[in-house]
């Protein structure tokens, strides 16, 4: 099995580019948010080591929002409850998978968190940034502290640029990323 990590920018497409290979997906933010809504047990540890924020479930968004902006050591707890969770949530996944040829990691902390193995294909998005600005301003839940705060405990998109195998330039259109996403299959099933 060959597993794609998909890094790169916050809003840069990752997730949009993760799900036009083809191949089944593990998209992180998406489990994040079925844990906030269904997993009483996160609820729990989040509720004991963060009472002031969390007191009723399912989790919303908006409690994790604000517990981020009003301490940044917040976040490092609240991913440190999570990310183990996650992390069984990928085996899980890769064992469902193991029989497919390709499966895409659309995990935002895929590096940060060592989730990464050696032998994986790494894929940056790159876009640009007005690009990026105006696809994030029309998010609902658009928050530059908050986005702030997410980018600090990201590594440097220099150096996930340096660490990827392929580069993605997407452009926000389905021809250049479908034709881009070709040429590295191509590669990698030589």
């Amino acid at each position: 099995m060959i597993r794609i990590g998909i890094l790169g920018d916050i809003g840069s497409g990752k997730s949009y580019v993760a799900k036009k290979f083809g191949y089944p997906v593990f998209n992180a933010d998406l489990e994040v948010h079925k844990l906030y809504e269904n997993d009483k047990i996160i609820f729990k540890k989040l509720k004991k080591n963060l009472p002031n924020y969390f007191q009723s479930f399912p989790i919303k968004k908006k409690q994790v929002s604000q517990a981020i902006l009003d301490n940044k050591d917040n976040l490092t707890k609240i991913v440190k409850i999570v990310h183990s969770e996650i992390r069984k949530k990928l085996n899980v996944f890769l064992i469902k998978n193991k029989s497919k040829k390709i499966v895409v990691l659309d995990i935002p902390l895929l590096l940060e968190n060592n989730i990464n193995k050696k032998k994986d294909i790494l894929i940056f998005i790159e876009a640009k940034k007005f690009n990026i600005q105006k696809r994030l301003k029309n998010r609902k839940n658009y928050n530059k502290k908050l986005l702030d705060k997410f980018k600090k405990i990201q590594l440097s998109l220099d150096y996930k640029r340096k660490k990827s195998d392929f580069i993605i330039k997407n452009n926000f259109t389905k021809k250049s990323v479908k034709e881009d996403i070709n040429k590295i299959l191509n590669k990698l099933y030589k």
